[in-house]
């Protein structure tokens, strides 16, 4: 066999001409790099001799298609062209077909060019193909097909049919008997994750198994997990399996009546609790939760009903709701004002409180205030940004109003008595200590005025006297 762009002899992995061979300037436009991994570097393969040049191609098949392999020659003497399969059997000599093989069929015969087809191509028909021109010397060159296989199979297997969220379920996609080996992504509605791959070979084939680890949500529920296959042989393969994920019930209350405004006493009071979850929530309830439920309040199924409101009313009122998977719970405070209250909060008494870490690692805003629209019923839960928050006023604005203001009154009389009793005090000291005003003298100090010295002073002394002679002693 000659060796590519040389008069010399080669293996049968072909390299590169050795630094001596000198390529004319057609030689050096004649190469082509290979885009896809072949035996030789080169794609498009030609042999020199004595004017004449003998010129074919690699050719990339997907498994099934239709291969076209053609032998040129250029500066042609009517020399015979043949072409022979990788058993060196001939396909074709000339225009006639020794070999009896319906596949190949002759496409283009000329002095310069044999151009045969080879349609339904499977594995087996993938090496060498060698194009020989009848020559002084002899000219052989050949060409390789080389054969893709798509995959046959793409099958995600999915860990749990049914998750719960916060749970971390395994997904694993497979593609099987496939060449090269493929390359799988994976993708969460329209965001792409990060598998891990394994690729097994067996003769031939390539299986490649793509592992993904996912921690589920509420939010996932319904969202398609879609397994990619990226290969030569086929564009857009592709399957998904949807997840399916159960979660605690999500709880909201809202006020049918009144339906804005404040509750003011012998009015009455309706509210309503809705909950939403996986499966749907079975157990549904009311509570007073700082007290136990007032004797006059109805509970009928998902309603509370007062229907006179009075001051012992006060409190708060919840609603919890559970399924399988747990339980949750929406707070309603409620205050009363009297019947002359005029002043009206912007929203009245909803708070739902979050009933475990989890539900803020997910995103549950289920503690978040959820005020009531104008026809009684709460707003869906979304996430709120700081702005959003700023704009939306405080569902116990009312509430805790009047509550603010009575604490400022009871503190304000509480200041008032004690600056009260310290002024009193104040003029109690101060009278006390103007009637006691004056010079004091010490015993010591009385008679001082007359006496010659300090001793003299002392005998002289009020009542000095009288101690000397208790002092005195007797001796019997």
């Amino acid at each position: 066999m000659s060796c590519l762009l040389c008069h010399r002899r080669c293996s049968d992995v072909l390299s590169p001409c050795a630094t001596e061979d000198v390529l004319s300037p057609v030689q050096q436009e004649l190469l082509t790099p290979v885009p896809w991994i072949n035996l030789c570097p080169y794609r498009r393969r030609t042999v020199f001799s004595d004017g004449q040049n003998l010129v074919t191609e690699d050719v990339t098949v997907v498994e099934g298609d239709v291969a076209t392999i053609s032998c040129r020659v250029k500066n042609s003497d009517d020399s015979v062209i043949q072409l022979l399969n990788p058993n060196r059997q001939t396909i074709y000599f000339r225009d006639f077909r020794p070999l009896k093989d319906s596949r190949f069929q002759l496409v283009n015969f000329s002095n310069s060019e044999l151009r045969v087809s080879l349609t339904n191509v499977s594995i087996s028909d993938e090496g060498r193909y060698f194009c020989q021109l009848y020559t002084d010397p002899p000219q052989e060159i050949y060409t390789t097909i080389t054969v893709l296989v798509p995959p046959r199979n793409l099958v995600i297997d999915i860990e749990k049919e049914t998750a719960v969220e916060g749970e971390e379920i395994e997904l694993n996609c497979t593609a099987m008997a496939s060449r090269p080996a493929t390359t799988i992504r994976w993708f969460k509605g329209n965001k792409e994750l990060t598998g891990k791959s394994e690729v097994e070979r067996w003769s031939d084939m390539y299986t490649v198994t793509s592992q993904l680890l996912l921690r589920v949500g509420r939010e996932d529920d319904g969202v398609p997990v879609i397994c990619l296959v990226d290969h030569p042989a086929v564009k857009d393969l592709q399957t998904q399996r949807y997840l399916e994920v159960m979660y605690k019930p999500q709880v909201r209350v809202s006020q049918n009546y009144p339906l804005q405004g404040l509750t003011r006493e012998g009015e009455p009071l309706e509210l309503t609790c809705t909950a939403f979850g996986k499966p749907q929530p079975t157990d549904m309830r009311w509570l007073r939760v700082d007290d136990e439920m007032p004797q006059h309040v109805v509970v009928s199924g998902s309603n509370l009903l007062i229907s006179n409101l009075n001051k012992t009313d006060n409190g708060t009122y919840r609603c919890e709701a559970s399924n399988a998977v747990g339980k949750s719970h929406a707070d309603y405070m409620l205050f009363v004002y009297d019947t002359t209250a005029t002043t009206e909060p912007a929203v009245h008494g909803f708070t739902q409180l979050p009933n475990s870490a989890e539900e803020l690692d997910y995103g549950d805003l289920s503690g978040t205030s959820v005020p009531p629209t104008a026809s009684g019923e709460a707003l869906p839960t979304e996430p709120l940004s700081n702005a959003s928050l700023a704009s939306r006023p405080d569902s116990r604005a009312g509430e805790e109003g009047a509550i603010r203001s009575v604490d400022h009154a009871v503190v304000g009389g509480v200041v008032a008595v004690v600056v009260f009793a310290m002024l009193c005090l104040l003029i109690i000291l101060g009278r006390y200590f103007a009637r006691h005003k004056g010079t004091y003298f010490t015993h010591e100090a009385k008679g001082a005025d007359d006496a010659a010295d300090a001793d003299t002073a002392i005998i002289n002394a009020e009542g000095g006297q009288n101690n000397s002679e208790e002092k005195k002693e007797y001796f019997i």
